[in-house]
C-alpha cells in the first residue's frame, strides 16, 4: 500500500515537510549526542557554562552539516558559499540558542540534579529550541 492511500488528504508539500521534520529530528538526536560528549569532556576544564558553549557551537556546526547533505538536501545549495550557508544557520538559529542555552543554564544554575548531570539540561535546551530551530533552518537557510 502506498503512502498517499493511507494519507489522502496530506498535500505533498506536507509530507515533505513531515519528512524533514523527522530527519532534522533524527540529525538532532545526533547533535545531542555531540553536545553531550563535549560538555562532559570539558566541564572541569571550563565548567558547565564555557563547556556549554563550546559543545553549542561543536553540535550547531554538526547539525548544519548533516542537514545540509541529508534533511535539505538539494535546498539552498546554491545560495552562495558554503561558510556564507553555516553562517546564517547560526545566525538565524539564534533565537533557537536562545532557547537551548537559556534552558541549560537555568537547569544547570537552580537544578542540582542537572548540575551533576548535564545531560538533564543538554536534552531539555534541545527540545525547547528544536521547533523554532527547525521552521528558521526550512524558511532562512534551506530554501
Amino acid at each position: 500500500m502506498t503512502l498517499r492511500r493511507l494519507m489522502p488528504s496530506v498535500s505533498p508539500a506536507r509530507l515533505i515537510m513531515a519528512i524533514q521534520f523527522v530527519r532534522f529530528i533524527i540529525v538532532g538526536f545526533g547533535g545531542l549526542i555531540v553536545d553531550t560528549i563535549t560538555v562532559y569532556s570539558l566541564r572541569h576544564a571550563l565548567g558547565l557554562y564555557g563547556a556549554g558553549m563550546v559543545a553549542y557551537g561543536t553540535a550547531a556546526t554538526t547539525t548544519w552539516a548533516l542537514n545540509r547533505i541529508w534533511t535539505f538536501r538539494g535546498h539552498g545549495t546554491g545560495a552562495g558559499a558554503i561558510h556564507a550557508q553555516w553562517a546564517r544557520f547560526m545566525a538565524t538559529n539564534f533565537a533557537g540558542f536562545v532557547l537551548n542555552r537559556g534552558t541549560y543554564a537555568l537547569l544547570v544554575t537552580f537544578l542540582p540534579i542537572a548540575a551533576q548531570q548535564p545531560i538533564i539540561a543538554i536534552a531539555a535546551g534541545s527540545v525547547a529550541g528544536v521547533f523554532v530551530n527547525f521552521n528558521l533552518s526550512r524558511r532562512l537557510v534551506f530554501r
